[in-house]
């Protein structure tokens, strides 16, 4: 079972995403720890993602669809890929099509987590102390949601025809949201 889980940041994709892995002995494809993984190896790449990010920009679809390529096309991964924040953007979204349509794959479950602002802000300063996140200050914080709803919207637009399609309120409690997930998995 393929599964795109996505929302703004801090929306709980993550957490989300891991309990997906575990119910569904799946393997996660996140945007983001692909990201600091980079980083990590102070990469040419990972020094361009840094420097984005810094600028509360978003990071270009070429790095991101480089990065997931090889994931998708991993036959040991083959029908369990569970999207942790990908596609962010109808590009990618679009290359996400062709990459699963030319490894014999589909979706078959979309799930967005809508959460406003205000949550957001709470949500990933609190992560900011616990995880010690450099990229959740808060005035980086209102720039990447901004920038996550202007650039997601054509995103959202594009899946909500897809009959697969739940969208989820994000700001309920971790639980509850877990237990909405389950109805729709069906396992």
């Amino acid at each position: 079972m393929n599964i795109i889980l996505f929302g703004p940041p801090g929306a709980g994709k993550g957490t989300q995403s891991k309990y997906l892995v575990n119910k569904l002995n799946a393997f996660q494809i996140s945007t983001g720890d692909l990201l600091r993984e980079e980083i990590k190896k102070n990469s040419d790449i990972g020094k361009a993602i840094t420097n984005d990010m810094k600028n509360g920009k978003f990071i270009s679809d070429n790095i991101v669809n480089k990065l997931i390529e090889n994931l998708i096309s991993d036959p040991q991964k083959k029908n369990k890929l569970i999207f942790d924040g990908y596609p962010r953007s109808l590009s990618q979204a679009k290359n996400l099509e062709v990459l699963l349509k030319n490894s014999n794959q589909s979706i078959d479950l979309i799930l967005f987590l809508n959460v406003d602002k205000e949550i957001i802000l709470k949500r990933l300063e609190k992560r900011k102390i616990i995880e010690n996140r450099s990229d959740d200050d808060s005035h980086t914080i209102v720039k990447r949601y901004e920038k996550y709803m202007e650039t997601t919207q054509p995103v959202l637009n594009f899946y909500s025809e897809n009959p697969n399609f739940k969208e989820i309120d994000g700001s309920l409690e971790i639980e509850e949201i877990t237990r909405k997930i389950d109805t729709f998995i069906n396992v």
